[in-house]
């Protein structure tokens, strides 16, 4: 390779900032929102050790070890990393390129190129984790491009992956082909005790998650139908319970959410048609619920809708199933569908919690703390603690207050590497 040409490759590779955050870092920010409480922390600082943080309270308070490097951050405030527990990184936005032609048409090599930007984005956007909903026709990519990350080969969130995801047989798309045509499918198709082979093998290729299409739209009217019976659902959710891996439920009807939660799904995606009715039995059997309003606002734009004009009805609906899940007291986990819409823009979601009933400090603590502990991770993340991984953001203004300040990030530090600062 001609030197020029070398020398160009290494400065558009993004790289971190450190390759370590070795010797310690003590980032003083304005204010530090933890994940945990409601008011952001004033005059608290946070001194990060290797990939953990070692201490987070009042400057006076915190020992700092000789030699640390010290980071201002003044009008910042530092919180948690964010997370996002839909997203799907082998999609782009479908007003690019039509969902059937992504996964009928575009190589699979490409599709993994893409997803190589779209972690870069999402990872310097402030989500320094994703639970990525299934890759769409490109089988286990996500398992492979979740140890590149690992490995530092490119830079990109923690990933929490699902792989294939399950559909019940002719239920799922591409569709519309003449019957003699087998077309591929996003998703990997079984019904009946089939599905504990499948369920099995996707987790031996590497699924954290098995993630499972509830219903779908199929049969002759085309609308949102239940696509499995609870006792295949049962099935589902106890063989991968067997391996120690929680089951995600794709449901958009009132009848799929339901038998979806009655099964023991952990989560529940979308709920369109969700009323107060069975987002109660959603509370009742303690199943957290990802709205995915970004998703439903960008389906509404490809469609001709322009913001400031009269609302359709799909996002009229999800007005209303938010509504209802909060009066129900479900509990709401970040998950904005991001892939549908842009990469990097997953702070939507969190504006349009805002907009539709929370607070910000409530749609915060979606994308952290309770985001953390519905992804079995509460442990590790979602927290400004000692001894949690120092996933860590920094932005502009006081997002407790405005929710667009997620908008304005400034640092960006996951396990105590630097990858964006002012």
């Amino acid at each position: 390779m001609p030197r020029p040409a070398l020398a160009l490759l290494l400065l558009l590779t993004p790289t971190p900032l450190l390759a370590q955050a070795d010797p310690p870092v003590l980032l003083k920010p304005d204010r530090v929102f933890d994940g945990l409480g409601g008011e952001p922390h004033r005059g608290w600082v946070v001194l990060v050790q290797g990939d953990k943080i070692a201490a987070a309270g009042p400057a006076d308070e915190v020992k700092v070890p000789d030699g640390a490097k010290s980071i201002a951050l003044p009008g910042l405030t530092l919180l948690p990393g964010l997370i996002d527990a839909h997203s799907h990184l082998l999609l782009h936005p479908y007003d690019e390129t039509p969902w059937d032609d992504q996964v009928l048409k575009e190589s699979l090599a490409e599709r993994v190129c893409r997803a190589t930007a779209h972690a870069r984005a999402n990872l310097l956007s402030g989500f320094t984790t994703l639970r990525d909903l299934g890759t769409e026709g490109a089988g286990y990519a996500d398992v492979g491009i979740k140890s590149a990350i690992d490995k530092g080969i490119v830079p990109g969130p923690r990933l929490v992956v699902t792989t294939r995801a399950i559909v019940a047989t002719g239920s799922y798309a591409p569709k519309g082909f003449a019957p003699e045509w087998r077309i591929p499918q996003g998703a990997e198709e079984a019904d009946g005790e089939r599905l504990r082979e499948v369920v099995r093998d996707q987790i031996a290729r590497g699924a954290d998650w098995v993630k499972v299409y509830a219903d779908f739209p199929h049969g002759p009217t085309g609308e949102a139908r239940p696509a499995f019976s609870l006792d295949e659902l049962k099935r589902i959710v106890e063989t991968a319970k067997d391996a120690g891996v929680p089951v995600v439920a794709h449901a958009t009807s009132k009848e799929g959410m339901r038998r979806a939660a009655l099964a023991g799904v952990e989560t529940i995606e979308h709920g369109d048609e969700g009323d107060v009715e069975v987002f109660r039995v959603l509370a009742k059997q303690g199943v957290g619920y990802c709205p995915t309003l970004a998703a439903a606002e960008a389906y509404a734009r490809y469609a001709g809708w322009k913001r400031g004009t009269p609302e359709p009805e799909k996002v009229r609906s999800k007005r209303a199933s938010l509504k209802a899940a909060l009066e129900a007291g479900v509990t709401i986990v970040n998950g904005s569908d991001v892939g549908v819409f842009a990469h990097g823009g997953a702070a939507r979601e969190l504006e349009l919690l805002v907009e539709y009933g929370l607070t910000p400090t409530q749609a915060l603590k979606a994308a952290t703390g309770t985001a953390a502990k519905a992804l079995h991770r509460d442990g590790k993340l979602g927290a400004v603690k000692a001894g949690l991984l120092a996933d860590l953001i920094a932005v502009e203004g006081d997002p407790t207050a405005d929710i667009a300040a997620l908008r304005k990030v400034r640092l960006v530090m996951k396990g105590g590497t630097l990858y964006k600062q002012p």
